[in-house]
């Protein structure tokens, strides 16, 4: 089958005088940006909290960016992004005391997407960074799950899914952890989004833990890594991505070699399994080693039509 299904995650960076910015910064290069994207055949868009005002700024609202998308041949926007990488005394999800923060943040950005066509998804990374969290003990992860089932529920009241999405450096990411997590999470609220590199990079099977968890699965984030993290730098401060000592660059895009997703393995489970949501195209570190995003994308999206689109 050909999957017509093929999302973008806003993780644009452009080159300029000013050095790297996003799209954002002003309407004509948003616009542009999108444009692109469109040009290559992608039909929905996930981007992250913080830039929803920027969009409003630009286009007078955040629905009238979304009118903007649909005229351009976007059907929606599908996910909203949110994270906390650090914990402070404010935000640390193992810790009780801020989970009434979290909640009343995480439904100010669900109250934020209201009046848009359907967001799908709320993600979130569900904890802050390991060295951050640790000692990562059982009872750390079960007050995690606390918060996003108290999270989950507020946000599917309001019609959208609030799905978790794991870092190689976040405090769960082991498959133990992970079942940890969703046992103590209620199905009905908290559900699982499948970053293929970030698992990884975790030495986590990105096939076989979407298989363990397909019916709580809302979408994935299709990138490659070359990389297993062996050492440990997932517990460099403050910044695994971009600090760790032992790798240049963790990220790349479908397509390129070296890569170490199966993503013809991973796609053929996804279409036997019968699960029907968005794939994600996302990028990181795409501006590395004289590279660009725009040249990624279009690398990504030409595997996708001449290799993924092969497989039955």
């Amino acid at each position: 089958m050909t999957w017509q299904k093929w999302s973008y995650m806003d993780h644009w960076v452009l080159d300029t005088p000013q050095g790297g910015q996003n799209p954002y910064f002003n309407r004509s290069t948003l616009e542009r940006y999108v444009r692109q994207l469109s040009a290559l055949g992608f039909r929905s868009f996930d981007t992250f909290f913080f830039y929803l005002p920027l969009a409003a700024q630009l286009f007078g609202s955040i629905r009238a960016f979304e009118e903007f998308l649909q005229e351009n041949g976007f059907d929606k926007i599908t996910g909203i992004f949110s994270a906390y990488p650090n914990a402070t005394r404010f935000t640390a999800p193992h810790v009780r005391e801020t989970h009434d923060r979290i909640v009343a943040d995480c439904e100010g950005i669900v109250r934020m997407a209201e009046g848009l066509t359907g967001v799908e998804n709320l993600i979130v990374m569900p904890t802050n960074s390991y060295l951050d969290v640790e000692p990562v003990t059982d009872d750390t992860i079960k007050i995690t799950a606390e918060l996003w089932n108290r999270v989950g529920e507020m946000s599917i009241a309001h019609g959208m899914k609030l799905t978790c999405h794991f870092e190689f450096w976040g405090a769960i990411r082991t498959p133990r952890e992970l079942d940890l997590f969703f046992e103590h999470t209620d199905p009905r609220y908290v559900h699982y989004f499948c970053d293929t590199a970030q698992h990884t990079i975790a030495g986590v099977d990105p096939l076989e833990t979407f298989l363990r968890y397909r019916e709580r699965c809302t979408g994935f984030h299709f990138k490659d890594t070359r990389t297993v993290d062996r050492d440990e730098a997932y517990r460099t401060p403050p910044d695994p991505e971009l600090m760790a000592e032992s790798t240049h660059r963790w990220f790349y895009e479908m397509g390129r070699p070296g890569g170490l997703v199966d993503f013809p393995a991973l796609m053929r489970a996804i279409v036997d399994s019968g699960w029907d949501g968005w794939l994600t195209v996302e990028h990181d570190q795409a501006e590395m080693d004289g590279n660009n995003y725009a040249e990624a994308t279009s690398v990504a999206k030409w595997y996708i039509d001449n290799v993924l689109a092969e497989v039955r």
